[in-house]
């Protein structure tokens, strides 16, 4: 074997490059992060053929003393860490003083910088053949620009895994639109070819930073993004998530940010997709643009090359302090925040602004979010208050006011003897009525009369007729409402019945004969530090064996599930994330399952009056827009599109 040497500094800096150094995205991404550690206001940059012969980004922060340049070069020299404890509480985006570094070993690299207190800039330059620095006086305003030209020019063989011109641009420009999208404070410039791609001023009000958003992210996604900002046990949540009619097929639009870093983090994701859970259709995605505030002495940063993951310190807390706020932000959505999308979308923006239902997100005195997303406004005197009992099988009667009342119908066998138990325990307890809807008791009758102009009018408006026993035609002063009637009422029936299981106790059920189960020594000892929990979801296991439980009880409801599968499940979850939803994901699967079973069927027919009490109960129902399988219960056609449908004002 060779004796052991210390390789040369030129050669450990290329190593250090390949972690570093990527692809020109890489090197935008930590010159752009040095840019706004150095406070910068403004940041320019500027690519030729994707980055591999150009890329130069300059900045108006404080800049680098001249004392100093050939210093910044160095490897692990910066001036954003000094001790231990500054690096368990980084606050800054870099800190290991490894990427100018890195990226002057593979290219030809200049750095011109100015601060204030100097007459005069100064210019360094580095080629990554030798490796030596030569400073030079410059003119140069305060602040600092950074050239970096033929990239990967003396490492041809990293040169060829890059792809076309057009692939890494759309890479670089990713990597803009991620700082953009954590500094509102500053303005961003992105050049390609010598043509302005994206120009983007400071952002500081809040209309300013939704016009931002809207030009990364794209304009349909504000139109239909609700605003969220909550806090509690020192984090902070705030952003824009986007209803579930939004969705995505493949995981594009999700930004994430901790104390300004953009990362992608297994729990968060985990998270987000526990929050969409029963709204999402069968493989969408949700759109997210996401800020989380934290203590910088509770999440570790320096646990991969480039940054991009952490390491909470409570893990477990942010997962349910994301998951919560998230899913109470959807819970509150009703149908008004949809409208406000589509007639956004259907008339523009400042359009939107005067139709009932429908403050767009341009209207700078629209509420923010504060338990009720914006837009939303509550008339009671139209009974959007949940009515107590009923859900699956009752009838709707005409009401005073449009108000709703459940007449419970004779109870029909259902197939299986377990659905059947516990639907009757909770008949017994003042929950869900089973049953087959009833037909309607008596003829039509006449439509509520609409409001006059400035009255207000329910979200979702007035029936005016039933289609093919299918679909609830509605007046609004948007347009023509369309509602599924078997969807919205499955989601009602469910929601109902999912309130109704929360207000009982997760009753367990013995098994006859114990589970007997082969596990790793791992999963063996998570039941008995996680005893407490496995309890709380109704199963009680027990440690037989250094690789041997024993499941000696599961949940009542789901006895006649796979109860291995399931146990398997859960310690699987709690090894990923430290904790599991499983019993309740699959407990709230089999009640979307009895709740479509119990909803009113196609060929239904609807009197006037029943209709419009279904529509008040959507209006009053969490998650409203989406059935249990994710399928949009309504849809709104506006008075432009039906006057283009018949040409009309042509």
């Amino acid at each position: 074997m060779p004796p052991i040497q210390l390789l040369s500094p030129r050669l450990a800096n290329q190593i250090a490059a390949g972690e570093v150094v990527e692809r020109p995205a890489s090197v935008v991404k930590e010159l752009v992060e040095n840019a706004l550690d150095a406070g910068a206001d403004r940041v320019d940059v500027e690519i030729e053929q994707g980055g591999v012969k150009l890329i130069r980004v300059r900045d108006d922060g404080s800049g680098i003393e001249e004392q100093d340049l050939p210093l910044a070069l160095s490897r692990h020299a910066t001036s954003k860490i000094v001790s231990l404890d500054d690096l368990e509480a980084v606050a800054s985006l870099g800190f290991r003083g490894e990427a100018l570094a890195s990226i002057s070993s593979v290219s030809r690299l200049t750095l011109t910088s100015r601060t204030a207190a100097q007459e005069a800039a100064s210019r360094v330059e580095v080629e990554g053949r030798d490796m030596d620095a030569r400073i030079s006086p410059a003119a140069h305003p305060v602040g600092t620009t950074v050239e970096v030209r033929d990239l990967f020019f003396n490492t041809p063989a990293r040169r060829k895994f890059l792809r076309t011109e057009k692939t890494e641009f759309n890479h670089v420009e990713e990597c803009v639109r991620r700082q953009a999208l954590s500094r509102f404070d500053a303005g961003f410039t992105l050049r390609h070819n010598q043509r302005v791609v994206q120009s983007l001023r400071p952002a500081e009000s809040p209309l300013d930073k939704e016009r931002r958003i809207g030009a990364l992210c794209g304009q349909q996604f504000i139109d239909n993004a609700v605003l969220i900002d909550a806090e509690a046990t020192g984090l902070r949540l705030w952003g824009w998530v986007a209803l579930p009619t939004f969705s995505r097929s493949q995981a594009d639009l999700q930004y994430f940010f901790v104390n300004g870093r953009v990362i992608r983090d297994r729990l968060v994701a985990h998270a987000v997709r526990q929050a969409y859970r029963d709204v999402l259709y069968n493989n969408r995605h949700p759109a997210f643009v996401l800020y989380l505030e934290v203590d910088p002495a509770t999440v570790d940063v320096n646990v991969h090359p480039t940054k991009h993951e952490v390491r909470f310190r409570d893990g477990r807390l942010v997962h349910d302090f994301i998951f919560r706020t998230l899913h109470k932000a959807l819970a509150d959505v009703r149908p008004d925040d949809h409208l406000r999308g589509a007639v956004a979308q259907s008339f523009g923006r400042e359009n939107a602004q005067g139709v009932p239902g429908a403050a767009g997100h341009s209207d700078p005195s629209a509420p923010a979010w504060s338990g009720q997303p914006a837009g939303f406004q509550a008339t009671p005197s139209q009974g959007q208050g949940m009515p107590q009992g009923g859900g699956q099988g009752y009838s709707y009667s005409a009401q005073p006011q449009g108000r709703s009342q459940f007449q419970p119908q004779p109870q029909q066998e259902w197939h299986a003897s377990d659905q059947m138990a516990f639907y009757n325990s909770l008949n017994a307890g003042g929950g869900v009525e089973a049953g087959t809807p009833a037909a309607p008791a008596g003829g039509a009758e006449a439509m509520p009369t609409p409001p006059m102009d400035g009255d207000e009018e329910p979200p979702l408006g007035y029936a005016i007729a039933q289609l093919h026993g299918i679909y609830i035609l509605a007046q609004g002063r948007a347009g023509m409402i369309v509602v599924d009637m078997h969807a919205a009422h499955e989601r009602i029936t469910y929601e109902r019945m999912k309130r109704a299981l929360a207000e009982q106790d997760l009753k367990s059920q013995p098994l006859l004969v114990p589970l007997s189960m082969a596990v790793s020594q791992k999963e063996a000892a998570l039941t008995e530090t996680h005893g407490d929990d496995l309890r709380q979801l109704g199963l009680q296991i027990e440690r037989i064996g250094p690789e041997t439980l024993a499941v000696r009880q599961v949940p009542a409801l789901l006895r006649g599930a796979d109860s291995e599968q399931l146990v398997r499940d859960v310690l699987a979850d709690l090894i990923e994330h430290g904790q599991s939803d499983r019993v309740e994901a699959v407990t709230h699967e089999l009640l979307g399952t009895m709740a479509c079973h119990g909803s009113v069927r196609a060929n239904r027919q609807l009197t006037i009056p029943e209709m419009n009490s279904l529509l008040r109960d959507m209006e009053a129902t969490e998650r409203s827009g989406q059935c249990n399988h994710g399928r949009p219960t309504w849809t709104l056609v506006t008075l432009s599109e039906l006057d283009k449908l018949f040409l009309r004002g042509r």
